[in-house]
């Protein structure tokens, strides 16, 4: 994994990774025959709309306009952060289950802005998923891709280079010799890795983990959970 500048930790931090890391393995564990989500860290938001947020985790947020692997305005007033494997099922329930949902009630409107994170955990497959991820953004392709790989039965037929490639066109990628050019590059490979730190930094062990303006919420939790602390961060935010 490349190597980048080491992320500065601060107290608030380490106690959200307290938070995702005693949660985030038993509620996305890859032995994924166990039924529904796992236990939620979302704090209770209808009283206290800053209960359980880490106000140094807002800095994670990148909120870069030309960012490829984002959907939403930059100057949302909620991002939600999602760190995220190809290969996880729960990943894939929460990508066909919630996701389009929240981009339809929140994403449409300007409220929410979603910045994926490429966290492959379960082997050289989900490294190489999430490169082709990253390639397929860079020709504008990355949630199209993103949508066909999380597809009902798609982590099934594996990730294999053919697949990929396979899987790039049906997002519409055009240019496939770039694409995997672009897949097999060394930036690449350093944006993952980048990914990945700040994954391994918040104490994420598991996928799906997410950030909602400072909120960690680990799993594939129901789409209550998600409006709840989008609801409280947009409150939050208009004060």
């Amino acid at each position: 994994m490349p190597k980048s500048k080491p992320y500065l930790i601060g107290a608030g931090v380490l106690a959200a990774a307290a938070l995702l890391g005693v949660v985030s393995y038993t509620a996305t564990k890859p032995a994924e025959s166990q039924a529904g989500p796992a236990p939620s860290v979302v704090a209770e938001t209808s009283a206290e709309p800053q209960a359980g947020v880490y106000p140094e985790l807002e800095k994670y947020a990148r909120r870069d306009a030309k960012d490829a692997l984002a959907a939403g305005r930059a100057d949302a007033p909620v991002v939600l952060i999602e760190y995220a494997d190809f290969r996880c099922g729960y990943c894939g329930k929460f990508a066909r289950e919630t996701e389009p949902e929240l981009m339809r009630k929140y994403v449409a409107d300007g409220t929410l802005r979603i910045e994926w994170r490429n966290f492959p955990i379960f082997g050289e497959e989900s490294e190489r998923a999430a490169r082709a991820s990253w390639a397929a953004g860079q020709q504008g392709r990355f949630w199209q891709f993103h949508r066909a790989a999380y597809a009902e039965g798609a982590k099934e037929k594996g990730f294999s280079r053919e697949r990929l490639t396979a899987l790039a066109e049906e997002a519409g990628v055009r240019d496939l010799d770039r694409f995997g050019r672009d897949l097999d590059s060394e930036a690449a490979r350093k944006a993952v890795g980048e990914d990945q730190e700040q994954a391994y930094a918040l104490g994420a062990t598991s996928t799906p983990s997410f950030l909602v303006n400072g909120r960690p919420i680990a799993g594939a939790q129901p789409m209550e959970a998600f409006t709840s602390a989008i609801d409280a961060a947009k409150r939050a935010a208009a004060k």
